[in-house]
This record gives C-alpha cells, sequence and structure tokens, in this order.
C-alpha cells in the first residue's frame, strides 16, 4: 500500500523595501549652512565698523609723534612727516626748550584718589548691597526705592549743593573732599544686590548652622563666591574714578591738586601755553588712556561674567 503526498502551494518571495520618499525639507538654512558671501559680507561689515571705532585713537597715536607744523598741516595723516618724540619729552620734563607740563603730578593725583575710591567702593557698595539683598530691617524696601531714585539723578544737578557741602565742612581743595564724597556709588550697590540675590541661600544656612554670624557670613563665605561681580565693580570704579571729572571741577581750586582730567582741560583751553600744541595734547589723552585699557583688557571674562550674573536673579 502506497501513500501519496501533495505538496503545497510554494512560498511567496520575500518583498523587498520600499526604498524610502525623500520628502523635501521646508525649513531654513540654518545660520552654519548659509552661503559664504553672506559670512563674509557680516565679517566685513564687523571689521569696517571696528576700524571706524579704532579710527580715532590711531589719528591720536600718530599725531602725538608729529611736530605742531605738521599737526596743524596734516590733521589725519596716520603717518608722521618727521616723527619725533618732543611732546612725550614735555610731559615727562625731559625737555628743556619749552614750558614744563605738570604731568607726573596729575598722573601722581589721579593713581592716588582712584586707588582709594576703588577700595573704598568695592567694600562699601558690597557691604551695602548685602544689607539690601540679605538682612531683613525696617525700611528695606523704601531704601531700595531710594536708591532707585539716587541712581536717575543726573550728576550736574547736583555740583552746586556737591560744592555747598565742602565748603561748609572744610573739605574744599582737600584730598579728603576729593575722595569721600565718591566712596560709595548707588550703581555698584545695585550691582552687588543683585549678584547677592543670586547665591543660594542654602550656602548662607549652612554657614549660619557651623555658628557664623553675619559679618562672617558675608566675609568668608558669600564675598568669595562674588568674584566675577567684584571684578565688574573693580573695573567701573577704577575707570569712572580716573575719568572723573565734574567732582574734581568743584571740590578743588589749586593746582596742587589738579588730577589728569582737571590738568588736561586746563592744557586744551591754553592754559599753558599758547598755539594749538596737538601733539602735547594727544599724547597726554594717549597716556591717559593706557591704565584703564590694561585693567579692562586683562579683566575683560571677568567683566562680562560678573554683568551677565548681575542680571539674572534665581
Amino acid at each position: 500500500m502506497t501513500t501519496t503526498t501533495t505538496a503545497g502551494p510554494p512560498a511567496p518571495a520575500p518583498r523587498r523595501p520600499r526604498r524610502a520618499r525623500r520628502v523635501r525639507s521646508t525649513e531654513q538654512p540654518v545660520l552654519g549652512r548659509s552661503p559664504v558671501i553672506w559670512r563674509v559680507l557680516g565679517y566685513a561689515l564687523v571689521i569696517g565698523l571696528a576700524s571706524l571705532y579704532v579710527m580715532p585713537f590711531v589719528i591720536q597715536l600718530a599725531t602725538s609723534f608729529k611736530t605742531n607744523p605738521d599737526a596743524a598741516a596734516n590733521p589725519l595723516s596716520l603717518w608722521p612727516a618727521t616723527p619725533t618724540t618732543a611732546a612725550y619729552q614735555r610731559l615727562f620734563g625731559l625737555s628743556e626748550s619749552h614750558e614744563t607740563v605738570p604731568f607726573l603730578r596729575w598722573l601722581g593725583n589721579s593713581a592716588f584718589v582712584t586707588v582709594l575710591v576703588t577700595a573704598g567702593r568695592v567694600l562699601f557698595d558690597s557691604m551695602a548691597g548685602y544689607a539690601l539683598a540679605r538682612l531683613k530691617f525696617p525700611g528695606r524696601r523704601l531704601l531700595f526705592l531710594f536708591l532707585l531714585a539716587v541712581m536717575a539723578v543726573p550728576g550736574i544737578v547736583l555740583l552746586i549743593p556737591k560744592f555747598l557741602v565742602l565748603s561748609t565742612f572744610g573739605m574744599f581743595d582737600t584730598y579728603a573732599g576729593m575722595v569721600i564724597p565718591l566712596l560709595v556709588d548707588a550703581a555698584g550697590i545695585f550691582i552687588m544686590k543683585q549678584f547677592f540675590e543670586s547665591v543660594p541661600r542654602e550656602v548662607e544656612e549652612a554657614a549660619r548652622i557651623d555658628g557664623a554670624g553675619v559679618f562672617r557670613i558675608y566675609w568668608s563665605v558669600v564675598l568669595p563666591m562674588a568674584r566675577p561681580a567684584l571684578i565688574t565693580l573693580t573695573i567701573l570704579s577704577f575707570q569712572g574714578s580716573w575719568n572723573e571729572f565734574t567732582h574734581f571741577l568743584v571740590s578743588t581750586q589749586s593746582a596742587e591738586y589738579e588730577t589728569l582730567t582737571t590738568g588736561l582741560a586746563r592744557l586744551v583751553s591754553g592754559g599753558l601755553g599758547s598755539g594749538g600744541q596737538f601733539p602735547l595734547k594727544l599724547a597726554a589723552a594717549a597716556l591717559s588712556t593706557i591704565p584703564v585699557a590694561i585693567l579692562f583688557f586683562c579683566f575683560q571674562r571677568y567683566f562680562i561674567r560678573g554683568a551677565n550674573a548681575g542680571s539674572v536673579k534665581e
């Protein structure tokens, strides 16, 4: 007896996977994929604007090495016809053929006042900012509103009151009258307050549990964390006190207390000789900008970081 087996239907052949259809993206290209021509034009625009900004400083530096006739004949020339250092020699008292310019005395007064004012602002502004940010006392909100109101008052309005106050207290035409009114700055207090409010309170609570007092928490715990804001405040205080003019104008009258700003104003007005004297004036102006430029370029990244941190509140 034989058995027959019937074969079933053949298995279907495997289908080929269908190729995915390309879908044309409708999204705009990102900046990195933009045409090269636009990037080149953007860089060219930035370089052009930077050149316009730097050009006055280049002309200033070039003119400081010119003679008086050359500066008057070619004021915008970027290269002196006959380079000379006569202007710098006169500023530092190395020239005997012209009237002496007390530039070193101006420089010493500016440095002395700037160091004291910068140190005072960093200390007092940080203490006041921490008090407004953390301490609970009656009238704190009203005091902060008063601080904002002071920031909104133009400095030119306070010139006559400053003169009257300094004269009343006998501080007119003294170093005390030049330094003490500038030791505290409303803008610096505002910067430090905003930064201290971004510091986590848990850090201070942990220090308080360990037995630290208010001043110890401020000095040993919070202040080291505020290095970016402190550097920002240092740069702004140094720049502001170095370039201060109106306050020194109403607080002094003797040549003994002249700073770079008041001395340069007298030099430009013709108080130290006749004629244009453009090389001498621009040489003094170029030297007066060097300390601020060095300080800013050395601490630029801390300045930007501190400004960003002070503008963010957690």
